[in-house]
């Protein structure tokens, strides 16, 4: 699945996101900032092998898609204390994430669109590459 002929529907129910290629990225970005631009807010799920790599992946889906960085919970454990595999869950709503150790999970970035007023509008997709918004 690393060709231009990848679609959104295809990652549905994938363990881990697929290799993709420069035509296959610009394809499943092309399909995706509409529908993301239905949605007034989003959750994001980020399956890493380490805490900085969730991290990163975080940063740079902020920085393409120009929103707010969110701030680390601080009911939540140090990051820097994490070992190993992680689930990083971020709420564009409280405006923070919390990443939890989480050994058998794939790789990749899960995006959750919210918007009360179009229930059509929301949805999840993924999983997308880690560096899928990378510069």
């Amino acid at each position: 699945m690393a060709d231009a002929s990848v679609s959104l529907a295809d990652l549905r129910g994938l363990r881990s996101a697929p290799e993709l290629d420069a035509a296959g990225r610009a394809s499943l970005h092309a399909a995706l900032m509409p529908l993301l631009e239905r949605c007034d807010w989003f959750t994001v799920g980020v399956m890493a092998p380490s805490a900085d790599a969730a991290v990163q992946a975080l940063r740079a889906l902020e920085s393409a898609l120009g929103w707010s960085a969110h701030e680390l919970d601080p009911a939540g454990e140090a990051l820097g204390s994490i070992e190993g595999p992680v689930f990083l869950k971020a709420n564009q709503n409280s405006g923070r994430f919390l990443v939890r150790r989480e050994a058998g999970l794939g790789e990749g970035l899960l995006i959750t669109g919210h918007c009360p007023a179009d229930l059509d509008a929301e949805d999840t997709w993924g999983p997308l590459p880690l560096n899928f918004f990378a510069a």
